[in-house]
């Protein structure tokens, strides 16, 4: 599933996203550099100590991110104009490292733009879950659907 058009998205149904990720050592070192971090950013400042019973933690961002760029071009790809903004971020339990992540949307809302006439706003509810199907990411969204094409 690929591109789908404001019209195509129903309010309460349910998208089990078909990529799944496996997050390792070298993902949080890549993330540490790329964002010039000297230690892994977690949000929650429990999390900032590095390891939970000798497991090595993912940082919150980095999750985040990973969700999202596996649900936003599945959706979204090549019919959305933008994000409009996450409303709501929330981390129930920590990603180790070798956890295999995967995401599932629900359409919260959906309405006509009011200041364009070739789009409407769709509200998301994104989750991660790892493999013991444990919530680790929650977030809302909004994003700026094209409407299909009439001709």
């Amino acid at each position: 599933m690929a591109g789908l058009y404001f019209e195509d998205f129903e309010i309460g149904k349910h998208y089990k996203h078909e990529w799944s990720r496996t997050v390792t050592e070298t993902d949080t070192i890549l993330y540490c550099g790329i964002t010039m971090n000297p230690a892994p950013i977690h949000l929650d400042q429990h999390y900032m100590e590095g390891t939970i019973h000798g497991q090595r933690l993912v940082p919150s961002l980095w999750t985040a991110g990973v969700i999202g760029g596996m649900i936003v071009p599945d959706l979204t790809l090549g019919t959305t104009l933008g994000n409009l903004g996450y409303t709501k971020f929330d981390f129930p339990k920590p990603v180790f490292h070798g956890d295999t992540l995967r995401a599932e949307s629900t359409i919260l809302d959906k309405r006509e733009s009011k200041s364009r006439t070739d789009s409407g706003i769709v509200y998301f509810e994104h989750i991660g879950l790892n493999q013991r199907d444990e919530v680790v990411h929650i977030a809302h969204r909004a994003g700026l659907m094209l409407l299909r094409p009439t001709a």
